[in-house]
């Protein structure tokens, strides 16, 4: 096929495989493209040693652009639920600290290194986290950014009007000052686009 690379047909490959093992584990049967990669990166800023945490790692797409928006600045954190996948990207991205684990681990992560992420790129569904923690996601995370971070949350445009969808964006204005959804990422398989919400809330006093 045209403009697919080998590691592009091997990394699908390996989400087709674990997704058929393990779907709860598995948010994708497929890897996120280069160019949804590379929208997702431009939130992290471009100078400073920013801290950027990520949620749904994968075979490591997202993870390698974000590594090289941040050129060995600041502290990498890659989350990734599935083992064989977390195993991937740790190989893909050596300079990345990649977990094995929840997303809900992330705060004690991060507090353990005395750390408050900048930036949050999220590749979950929602709606399949939603089945097993009651607690919304999007108030966890909100909860380990800085006053002026963002959350990037990809989303895939056919389901953008479903229930699941709205309820996110319900909860990320709920808790973010700004939402703003991207164009439609249509090199991506499904189409895809982001939301990406700054400065999170913080209770007053």
């Amino acid at each position: 096929m045209r403009g697919v690379t080998r590691r592009g047909l091997a990394d699908a490959g390996v989400f087709l495989r674990e997704f058929a093992r393990a779907p709860m584990r598995t948010a994708s049967v497929v890897p996120s493209s280069a160019a949804l990669a590379e929208l997702c990166a431009t939130a992290v800023p471009e100078q400073g040693d920013p801290v950027v945490v990520e949620l749904g790692a994968g075979t490591g797409t997202i993870t390698a652009a974000l590594a090289r928006r941040l050129g060995g600045r600041g502290f990498h954190l890659a989350v990734e639920l599935n083992p064989s996948l977390a195993e991937r990207a740790a190989r893909r991205c050596p300079g990345v600290d990649v977990r094995c684990a929840d997303v809900t681990e992330v705060p004690e992560i991060l507090a353990a290194r005395g750390l408050v992420a900048d930036v949050v790129v999220s590749a979950l569904p929602w709606a399949a986290h939603r089945a097993t923690h009651p607690r919304p996601l999007v108030a966890v995370l909100a909860g380990v950014l800085a006053r002026d971070g963002v959350l990037v949350q990809i989303g895939y445009t056919a389901t953008r009007w479903a229930p699941p969808a709205r309820r996110l964006r319900a909860e990320l204005r709920a808790e973010f000052e700004e939402v703003v959804a991207s164009p439609t990422v249509w090199r991506n398989v499904p189409p895809a686009l982001t939301w990406c919400a700054r400065r999170p809330r913080r209770p007053t006093a």
